[in-house]
Order: structure tokens, then C-alpha cells, then sequence
């Protein structure tokens, strides 16, 4: 197993109340013939390959947007993220924030979870409200806040 894959645990370490994690978040413009069954096919292959890599998070998919959360160990969020932009699925990869930090998982139990942009709203919410780390109750914040100002207005449009 190669460092890259190294899984990384989520217990408290060295007096630390959470795991040192690597956040990133990013959009990008599905290629035309992305339908339905190529989303799917997408999630069966994070559901697949996260959890040996210590990855979680959620994909949101709307008019032709795509909107990821990623977060786990650095080293595999970031070979994850080369991988995916080699996938001719989607092209426009936009970084939205990336973050080490150390703090609990917003979706700890999300191998990868695809979110209809009808329910985004109460997904982030959801979150809110069982997040105890002040990070994380900032970065749901400003995402609502964004959603709120029409500043995700393509992923939400229908």
C-alpha cells in the first residue's frame, strides 16, 4: 500500500478532540453527455474507492453543475483531485476553498452521497445543526449564506 493510500483514522490523536482533515470543495461543468446513469456510475465508483482512502463527502448535481465535498487525508483528497481532472465527464474545475485543518467530519458517514439540488438546502442544514466544531459551523454558514445570495444560483436552478 503506498503512502497515498495510507488510511487515515478518525480518532483523537495526541490530545487532539478531532482528526487533522483536508477540505476541499469545487464545481464543475458536467460535458454534454452526462446523464443520469453517468452520475450514478460516479457514485458507485466514490462509494467503491473513498472508504479505502479515508475519503467522505457529498456530489450535487444540477443543470449541468457539478458540486463536490471532499474531505479526508490531504495526500488522498489531492491524488483523488488529479484523478478527477483527468475525467473527461466534466471540464471548468473551479476550487471553491480547500482547508487542513483539525476538526470533526461534516459527513463522517457519507462514503459519497449524491444530493439533489432540491434538497442541498436541508443537507447543509442537517449539518449545521450537528456540527460542533466552530469551523465547520462557519464554512456551512457561509455556504447557506451563498446559496441565500443566488451565488450558487446554476447548481440550484432546475
Amino acid at each position: 500500500m503506498s503512502a497515498s493510500h495510507h488510511v487515515q483514522s478518525d480518532e483523537p490523536v495526541h490530545g487532539r478532540a478531532f482528526p487533522l482533515l483536508y477540505n476541499m470543495v469545487y464545481c464543475s461543468r458536467a460535458s454534454a453527455e452526462v446523464d443520469a446513469a453517468a452520475v450514478d456510475d460516479i457514485i458507485s465508483s466514490a462509494r467503491r474507492g473513498n472508504p479505502a482512502r479515508g475519503i467522505t463527502g457529498l456530489l450535487v448535481f444540477g443543470s449541468g453543475i457539478f458540486f463536490q465535498w471532499l474531505e479526508g487525508p490531504r495526500d488522498n483528497v489531492l491524488e483523488l483531485m488529479q484523478i478527477l481532472h483527468a475525467d473527461p465527464r466534466h471540464s471548468d474545475i473551479v476550487t471553491l476553498s480547500q482547508t487542513e485543518e483539525v476538526r470533526e467530519r461534516l459527513f463522517p458517514d457519507w462514503d459519497m452521497e449524491l444530493v439533489t439540488t432540491d434538497d442541498i438546502r436541508d443537507v447543509l442544514l442537517d449539518a449545521l445543526e450537528s456540527a460542533h466544531d466552530a469551523r465547520n459551523t462557519v464554512a456551512l454558514t457561509q455556504l447557506l449564506a451563498q446559496l441565500d445570495a443566488g451565488e450558487l444560483r446554476d447548481l440550484v436552478a432546475s
